[in-house]
């Protein structure tokens, strides 16, 4: 997840994750609301990449009449420059895109398909009542969040 956030904005990042593993405890308008919040976090972080990109300042290219002493008296701030509108919307499109694929449509994907696979497995290999098989399915989905998430986090 985006480290641009602040930390405890990043848990909310996880939510569909945490979602999808309750899935078959909750009605599914609660697994979709969880996609909501997840959503929300990745269009914090990209405005986030959008504002730094738009503050980050250039350094000028070196005139022929200048000399580099006198550049390094020159004052340059984030103002003394026109914003780059490309490099912004870069930003927040790559931010965008990347942790929406990243944090939310993959791990998402992997959890549901995990909690289905083992619900239905449950379901032929046991005779557990249904709602043991329901809070195991959803007990393995959240067992496997850190195994999904820490390889794309890094």
């Amino acid at each position: 997840r985006g480290q641009s956030v602040p930390d405890p904005t990043i848990l909310s990042g996880y939510a569909n994750e945490v979602g999808e593993s309750f899935r078959p405890l909750v009605p599914v308008p609660v697994v979709w609301a969880s996609y909501g919040v997840a959503t929300a976090y990745v269009t914090a972080d990209a405005i986030d990449k959008g504002r730094k990109a738009a503050t980050v300042s250039v350094t000028p290219s070196s005139p022929p009449s200048l000399s580099v002493p006198a550049l390094l008296l020159t004052p340059v701030s984030p103002q003394a420059h026109a914003q780059d509108p490309m490099r912004v919307g870069v930003a927040v499109v790559d931010t965008f895109v990347w942790q929406s694929l990243a944090s939310v449509a993959i791990p998402g994907f992997a959890i549901n398909r995990l909690c289905a696979a083992s619900l239905a497995l449950l379901g032929s290999l046991t005779r557990w009542p249904l709602p043991v098989r329901r809070w195991t399915t959803t007990a393995l989905g959240l067992a496997a969040i850190p195994l999904i998430i820490t390889p794309i986090d890094r």
